[in-house]
This record gives structure tokens, C-alpha cells and sequence, in this order.
């Protein structure tokens, strides 16, 4: 497993909601022992707070402004390009009803779906990228492929299987595509993460045509959506967590 992911792990959980708003209400509980308003304005704002991000409106406060920073994909653009690169996000470690194999997780499987659709349409080769931060047997990686060529039957043309976060799939990525002359790629993530994945694979230096998927921002909401739920939440935090990382990446 590795330290760096659990370090970042770590400290995603404590700046991110929900975590971080229940111990900014306990703070407020706290204070509330010398300053009785100042705590329990405290409190009430951490609730407050906490609850809009678990509605439509307060999620798309944090997740439209980053989805516009990359359009769709359009295929005319695709002239220049040499390949294809799909990141991991995630997986479902030893599905039962599979034979104990594991599988992208939900969001991964949307980004390999959109993938093969652009590899059907321009031809190009194919690059996943993922490694086992989490200790796994199997890459991201090694499972994406897997997906692609079994289930999409489309052809995959390198793993890179070392990398544990973002900036390591972009740096590896890169060294693996140099060495062939592959120079411009179309990448592929979801529209939140892209442009955090983008800034990082320009820095190790390819040229990026952004090709997201998963916009959040498109979905048409229902009455449920402007009641607190656990989903708006967690895309909320989702999208918090790029926003400090682009934040990180651009001071580094």
C-alpha cells in the first residue's frame, strides 16, 4: 500500500466534507463553553453549510464552474492526435458474482465506455493508466485493460501500472508515450476531474485535447434533488477536492 496515498487519503478526509464540517460543528460546541454565540453561530454555520452541499443547488455551486473549464469533446478536433489515454478511477475489489475479480468502479467504467466509443470512432491506440495505491494484487491498470478488450472489445495498447495518483499518471503516461514519439493525445476522465488531469500531463509534457465525460451539470434534477442527499454530498466533496487540487498544482 502506498504511504503517499494514505497520506493523502488521510488528509482529503479532514479537509473535505463531511468530515470537516462535523469537526468544525463539534468546534463550535466547544466554544460555546467560554463564547455561548460565537460557538453556536459556529455550529449552525458548519449544518448550515453541510446541508446545502447535499442538495442540487449547493453541489452545483462547487461542480458547474470546474465542468466548464473543459467542453465536450468534439471529433473534428481529433486531427494530430496519437492516442488515447484513459485514467483509473477507482475500483470494486473481488465481485462475488464475477469470480472474486475486480472491477472499475462505476465512475471508471463511464470513463472505459467513453473510450472505446472515441478509440471506435478515430482508430487510435489506447493508453489506461492506473496502478494499486491501495495494495492490490491487480492494477487499475491490468483491470481497465482487461474491460476494454473483453467487454468493449477494443484493443488496448499500453498500461502504465506504476502510478498512485494523478501526477504519477501523467508523469508515467508520458515516459511511455515519449519513448514511441507519441507527443499529442486525447485524454480521457471525468469533467471534474480534467482539469487538474490535464494541467498534470501538460507539465510532464504532452499536448492535450481534453475529452471528459460524466457531466454532473447536465442532469435534470428532480424536487428530491433540492432535499439534502448523500449523492449531492458526495459529489460535492468530489469537486472541493479538485478544487484544492488545482489550487496545489498551480503553486507547485
Amino acid at each position: 500500500m502506498s504511504t503517499s496515498w494514505i497520506i493523502n487519503t488521510v488528509i482529503s478526509a479532514l479537509l473535505l466534507p463531511p468530515f470537516s464540517l462535523i469537526l468544525l460543528c463539534l468546534f463550535g460546541l466547544y466554544l460555546r463553553r467560554r463564547w455561548p454565540r460565537c460557538g453556536l453561530a459556529v455550529s449552525i454555520a458548519a449544518l448550515l453549510v453541510l446541508t446545502l452541499l447535499s442538495t442540487y443547488p449547493g453541489a452545483m455551486f462547487v461542480v458547474r464552474p470546474l465542468e466548464k473549464m473543459n467542453q465536450p469533446f468534439n471529433i473534428a478536433d481529433v486531427g494530430g492526435v496519437q492516442a488515447i489515454v484513459v485514467l483509473g478511477g477507482g475500483r470494486l475489489s473481488s465481485a462475488p458474482e464475477f469470480n472474486g475479480h475486480d472491477l472499475p468502479s462505476a465512475i471508471a467504467l463511464q470513463r472505459l465506455h467513453y473510450a472505446a466509443f472515441l478509440q471506435r470512432q478515430t482508430g487510435l491506440p489506447i493508453l489506461v493508466s492506473g496502478g494499486q495505491p491501495d495494495g492490490s494484487v491487480a492494477s487499475e491498470a491490468a483491470i481497465m485493460a482487461r474491460v476494454l478488450r473483453q467487454d468493449f472489445v477494443v484493443p488496448v495498447q499500453w498500461l502504465e501500472s506504476q502510478s498512485n495518483n494523478t501526477a504519477e499518471n501523467a508523469r508515467y503516461s508520458a515516459t511511455l508515450l515519449q519513448q514511441v514519439g507519441i507527443e499529442r493525445i486525447l485524454l480521457v476522465t471525468d469533467a471534474l476531474h480534467m482539469q487538474r488531469a490535464k494541467t498534470a500531463f501538460q507539465k510532464a509534457g504532452l499536448t492535450v485535447l481534453p475529452a471528459p465525460t460524466i457531466f454532473l451539470s447536465s442532469v435534470r434534477p428532480t424536487i428530491a434533488d433540492y432535499l439534502p442527499r448523500s449523492a449531492w454530498l458526495q459529489r460535492s466533496s468530489y469537486a472541493l477536492h479538485e478544487w484544492l487540487g488545482i489550487v496545489w498544482y498551480n503553486v507547485h
